[in-house]
């Protein structure tokens, strides 16, 4: 049997082997505090819950759900952006439910990357944007982001030679890892570069919705012309704490929709008709409820920004996003102090270099456990 040689130059995907070395350390009998995933530990809302239920008590709503989401689902996206950002969305040609907004990042890499071709990938980025362009037999290059520079890549510093292979640029704000934001101007930049030199930015904003000290993050899709050269993925697993759920939202350039929605007619079937129907009312329903669940983020973020210097760590306060970026301790090595704290003091930091190259010194601490097991976390991490 010989395997894809795509499967041999793909590394495992890293947060699958980050959860398999916590299960060791508990098999061991230690009680692990992982700061590792951004997986939302909140539950949604009653309101959202109780539709699913209700539309699971369907007779009618077991089958096939269609490959294109539900008319309902997409209507309500739409008038979503409406509110929101002052976007307007065609429901049919514009929007595209998505089973969880991950096979979205992946897949938009079939419908344009040719082997031989580039994909340009924010270093560090979360790890599908470099994945998804090795699955389609191209390859990504790396835009760094630096602290210097806002943590906002550079295009000038992209070579010629690699812009004449690059079909896609990835962007992401609020960002994951870093927690940077994005102003305006920037995003007109990006529209105004992938114009000029033909790329299709795909922006990922699942964490629009997840933000701080009365910051209101944007949609690139504001951006007059973003829809020519953008789509937008977001996600129902962050703003409404669906993680689970797998649905998420494809959005913009009906070009994109269109080519993305080939791909995927080929690939799966759609996603199940209650969660759909659950996702409508999530994004038509009550929304105040989201500021008081990110006051409860907000309280977590600030514990560790409190224990950070007390052992050595330094990072910018986060205005969006589930995690604090944090320097290392002066000369050490994030991958090794990471595996260091964990094999001491049961505490689990994501190192930075799970996220490209340039995330050495840094380490990625999630917000999603509880106030106490943060605390606790602190005091741990004092006895090393």
């Amino acid at each position: 049997m010989k395997i894809a040689s795509r499967i041999d130059n793909l590394p495992p995907y890293v947060f699958a082997t980050v959860e398999k070395r916590i299960a060791e350390q508990r098999a061991k009998g230690v009680d692990v505090i992982s700061l590792g995933i951004g997986s939302p530990d909140l539950a949604p809302p009653k309101y959202i819950i109780d539709a699913l239920y209700e539309s699971a008590l369907k007779e009618d709503t077991h089958g096939y759900a269609g490959y294109y989401g539900t008319p309902a689902l997409r209507k309500a996206t739409a008038e979503y952006y409406g509110k929101r950002f002052g976007v307007e969305l065609d429901p049919d040609t514009e929007v595209r439910p998505l089973i969880g907004s991950k096979e979205g990042l992946a897949n938009i890499n079939l419908a344009f990357i040719d082997p031989g071709e580039i994909a340009l990938a924010t270093d560090p980025g979360y790890p599908t944007y470099r994945m998804g362009a090795l699955l389609a037999n191209g390859d990504a290059y790396s835009m760094p982001l630096r602290e210097e520079n806002d943590w906002l890549p550079v295009f000038e510093d992209i070579p010629g030679d690699i812009l004449a292979k690059a079909r896609i640029m990835w962007l992401n704000y609020p960002n994951n890892p870093t927690g940077a934001i994005a102003p305006m101007a920037f995003l007109q930049q990006a529209v105004d570069f992938a114009s000029a030199h033909d790329l299709l930015i795909c922006y990922d904003n699942p964490y629009c919705d997840v933000t701080f000290d009365s910051y209101v993050a944007p949609s690139i899709l504001q951006v007059p012309g973003a829809k020519d050269v953008c789509i937008e993925f977001n996600s129902l697993s962050k703003t409404y704490n669906m993680a689970g759920w797998r649905v998420g939202l494809a959005l913009g350039s009906a070009k994109a929709i269109d080519a993305l929605t080939t791909v995927k007619t080929n690939i799966d079937s759609g996603i199940f008709r209650p969660i759909q129907d659950a996702a409508t009312v999530a994004l038509t329903g009550d929304q105040s409820w989201l500021a008081d669940r990110n006051a409860i983020y907000q309280e977590r973020r600030d514990i560790i920004m409190e224990w950070l210097p007390t052992i050595g760590m330094s990072a910018e306060v986060p205005k969006g996003g589930l995690y604090v970026w944090a320097k290392t301790p002066e000369g050490v090595n994030a991958q090794e102090f990471a595996v260091d704290v964990l094999e001491k003091v049961g505490v689990w930091m994501t190192p930075g270099t799970a996220f490209g190259d340039y995330g050495e010194g840094y380490l990625r601490l999630s917000i999603c456990i509880s106030a106490d097991r943060l605390r606790e976390a602190g005091e741990r991490l004092l006895r090393l």
